[in-house]
């Protein structure tokens, strides 16, 4: 018989574990009763609901979701890279979204891995391989003209590694992409913006179009953020990309064509010889 009083959830305790990067803590979500929060030395790295994996909590998440999206038709299986594999957020998502896709998550850190297969684990039915290692080195093993989507979302701490930004990078990422593929990446950066600036000259070295969808304040240096940096060797869907990342629940702008150009200014291509690591957050940026 039911008692009238609503019975209160029980939240389940924070996980933490040493991983080669750092410490690692799983927060539950006291509103989705299996949601979690990843996060890495305090840094908010990724959110996964176990019962529903196409639901993106970070706005950087949600707008590689709509990468996803429009990637190819609704529904048609993709074959994706993943440089970088957090909670494995952005696999789950393209598993729910495009079942029969085939994925390869390349991650460096072991420990972490452990962590997620453990307390975070994934449908096994899903075609997900995760892979160990470096993700350039990774990203050299995959074949040729093998993948729809390239994904790149690695971080060492809170910071993109240098060898991660350059135009013999990108080069190796083009290698892997079909022809009409799409390379997408999460890029953090604050005023001056000079690393981000200098990443979207990287890309369109390399590739002959290019977008960038950013919150605002971000693109007007007003707070360190995150952008996605999308490129590809044919035309973009930048006009539906446009509308859903306007419509987000944070929403953001896209740049694309004159626009990316004058944001861009005067910044070069890096290269192996000159490239740098992206720059630390503030300590205000998780606050």
């Amino acid at each position: 018989m039911a008692s009238g009083k609503r019975q209160r959830r029980s939240i389940p305790d924070s996980v933490r574990a040493a991983i080669h990067g750092g410490e690692a803590e799983l927060l539950p979500d006291r509103e989705r009763p299996n949601g979690w929060s990843l996060l890495i030395d305090g840094a908010p790295q990724s959110y996964v609901d176990l019962d529903d994996p196409a639901h993106l909590d970070f706005a950087y998440q949600r707008r590689l979701g709509h990468v996803i999206d429009l990637a190819a038709p609704p529904g048609r299986p993709l074959q994706v890279v993943h440089l970088g594999g957090g909670a494995l957020t952005l696999a789950r998502y393209v598993a729910a979204t495009r079942p029969r896709s085939t994925q390869q998550v390349i991650e460096l850190d072991a420990a972490l891995v452990e962590l997620v297969r453990r307390e975070l684990p994934w449908d096994r039915n899903w075609r997900i391989k995760v892979r160990g290692g470096d993700a350039r080195a990774g990203l050299a093993k995959i074949p040729e003209a093998w993948a729809d989507l390239v994904i790149a979302d690695a971080f060492s701490g809170a910071r993109t590694p240098a060898h991660l930004t350059s135009t013999e990078f990108l080069a190796e990422a083009k290698r892997a992409l079909r022809p009409d593929g799409l390379y997408a990446a999460n890029i953090t950066d604050g005023a001056p913006l000079a690393f981000l600036r200098s990443q979207i000259a990287t890309v369109r070295a390399q590739f002959a179009e290019a977008c960038l969808a950013a919150d605002p304040a971000v693109l007007r240096g007003r707070r360190f953020g995150n952008a996605i940096l999308v490129a590809a060797d044919r035309e973009l869907p930048v006009a539906e990309l446009t509308r859903r990342v306007a419509s987000d629940p944070h929403p953001g702008r896209v740049e694309h064509g004159g626009g990316l150009a004058d944001f861009t200014g005067g910044a070069v291509p890096v290269t192996d010889a000159t490239a740098e690591a992206s720059p630390s957050p503030p300590e205000s940026a998780f606050r």
